[in-house]
């Protein structure tokens, strides 16, 4: 039951992104670099919420509850607005990149387009976010142990791989309309997207609580 619970589980979460990536991105080798380029600007971001994280941690006391909860708002606002500033970054760099392609090409033109590059980048993005949120609780899902044996919900793993499905796909999303909003200088739909962000990630934090609680009387 915990292999049919983790490969399941993997499938939903993953398995969208794997075709996208496959049909869309694996053919073409300058599309797979900005989509690995993309999710390590990712992975600098989460090293920079990490390091605020631990140093505020750090500073407070960890037997003061509303402090704690403090914290954690503060963390996953802190999180959102650095992903969002690699994000800028990252489209600016690719900017460059793209005029730099298009100088040497024969034709004076890019091989890929600015919203192609919003794609395969915001797909980067939503893979290793995904990966980030998903690999611990498939992890638990091989057991031992099972969710829901203390009257908790059993729906713990299938909710968390569709909330991972639904982030791998906001991030592909976000980071069309991100680049479009920079490319056109429509602030306001930057701050859209910041704010969506924002609104989605104070939700996943909220579900997440309450179905970690359930994991953590099972399996500890």
């Amino acid at each position: 039951m915990t292999a049919a619970v983790f490969f399941g589980c993997a499938f939903i979460a993953f398995g969208p992104a794997f075709a996208l990536f496959i049909f869309t991105i694996a053919r073409d080798p300058l599309r797979v670099i900005i989509l690995i380029a993309g999710a390590f600007f990712w992975l600098l971001s989460l090293l920079l919420s990490s390091l605020v994280w631990f140093i505020a941690m750090k500073a407070s006391s960890a037997e003061d509850t509303k402090v704690q909860k403090g914290l954690l708002i503060f963390g996953v606002m802190f999180s959102v607005l650095i992903q969002e500033v690699f994000r800028f970054a990252y489209y600016r760099l690719l900017r460059k990149a793209n005029e730099g392609l298009a100088a040497i090409s024969d034709e004076e033109t890019s091989p890929i387009s600015v919203r192609q590059m919003a794609y395969v980048a915001g797909l980067g993005f939503g893979i290793i976010s995904g990966a980030f949120s998903m690999i611990n609780i498939l992890s638990d899902s091989l057991g031992p142990g099972t969710v829901g044996i203390f009257g908790d919900s059993q729906y713990y793993f299938i909710t968390s791989a569709l909330m991972t499905l639904a982030i791998t796909l906001l991030h592909t999303f976000w980071g069309v309309v991100f680049f479009e909003g920079c490319e056109k200088s429509r602030w306001w739909v930057i701050a859209v997207v910041v704010c969506l962000h924002l609104l989605v990630s104070g939700l996943f934090v909220s579900v997440t609580q309450s179905g970690f609680r359930a994991v953590q009387e099972t399996f500890l």
